[in-house]
């Protein structure tokens, strides 16, 4: 459920003076671009879906990935030295999280992902995000989309403090509905060879936390909803700004689930969906090549 939607607005202070930003990981000359970042104060934090736009979507916690981000305010969250500057789309949700452990029921990383693009091809295996997540929301975007929504935690729900998170649940269970924070992005994956019934496109709005880890694995253990004030990233994801935009519409749609039947082989190739990189931390050039596996 959407609850208010606001208007896209510019946000954070310059890179290099923020505590989190989106980053191209830096190769040899010549090398192509290296792995897109979310990156916590200069640490790499997590490796986000590859630049081509054609391989499987991706989130994936690195061993830097240590601290949460808790703030004192809502003031402090959006005008602070958090986040990078930036044009960021605000939108306040509505959620009821479903905590996921990757290989297991539920994961989409070895069940609606390999359903569209099939096994890694070099390891034999789904891709792995190394860390539990939450979904929250599915719903199909059009007749050839679907989108699929994820609440990441910075660090696992295992280092949550227990009497905390057992608090929350207790306030919960009396009706109190509290919120969370999230610096976000999407990225539209979409596989670049498949069966005419497999080959469609993910949309992936991810939400990193920033502020409420406890609060979401209490509504997770509790069955109860939290709000999640999202800040989605306009620039830094593989979407065009026109998508961001309809997030919100979509986002008050009716939920369904939705898988495919199995996908061929998923070749990879440079490019995005148009095969143009847009502005940003992006490279200016499509890479030569995918992200070795």
């Amino acid at each position: 459920m959407m609850i208010r939607p606001g208007e896209p607005r510019r946000l954070g202070v310059p890179a290099p003076g923020a505590r989190l930003r989106f980053e191209a990981e830096r190769r040899e000359t010549g090398g192509g671009p290296g792995r897109r970042l979310l990156v916590v104060d200069g640490e790499p934090a997590f490796e986000l879906s590859f630049w081509c736009g054609t391989c499987p979507f991706l989130f994936r916690r690195l061993e830097s990935a240590r601290q949460t981000l808790s703030l004192e305010s809502v003031r402090e969250r959006l005008t602070g030295a958090l986040l990078p500057e930036g044009e960021y789309l605000p939108v306040l949700l509505r959620v009821e999280p479903r905590l996921v452990l990757p290989g297991r029921e539920g994961d989409y990383f070895s069940g609606e992902q390999v359903a569209t693009w099939g096994l890694d091809q070099f390891w034999g295996l789904p891709e792995h995000p190394h860390t539990p997540y939450y979904r929250t929301f599915e719903t199909a975007v059009d007749a050839s989309a679907h989108l699929y929504e994820f609440v990441v935690p910075m660090v696992p729900p295992t280092w949550n403090a227990r009497e905390r998170v057992e608090e929350y649940v207790g306030l919960m269970e009396r009706g109190t509905v509290p919120t969370a924070v999230a610096v976000s992005t999407l990225d539209v994956c979409e596989p670049a060879v498949g069966l005419p019934a497999d080959r469609y496109r993910h949309w992936g709005p991810t939400h990193f936390l920033l502020d409420g880890h406890h609060k979401l694995e209490a509504a997770a253990t509790a069955g109860r909803p939290v709000r999640l004030l999202s800040l989605l990233a306009v620039d830094e994801g593989l979407a065009e700004p026109e998508d961001c935009a309809r997030l919100p519409a979509l986002r008050a749609r009716p939920r369904s689930a939705g898988t495919r039947t199995s996908a061929e082989d998923h070749t990879c190739r440079p490019g995005r969906r148009d095969g143009i990189q847009r502005s940003g931390t992006r490279p200016t050039e499509a890479p030569p090549s995918c992200r070795s596996r």
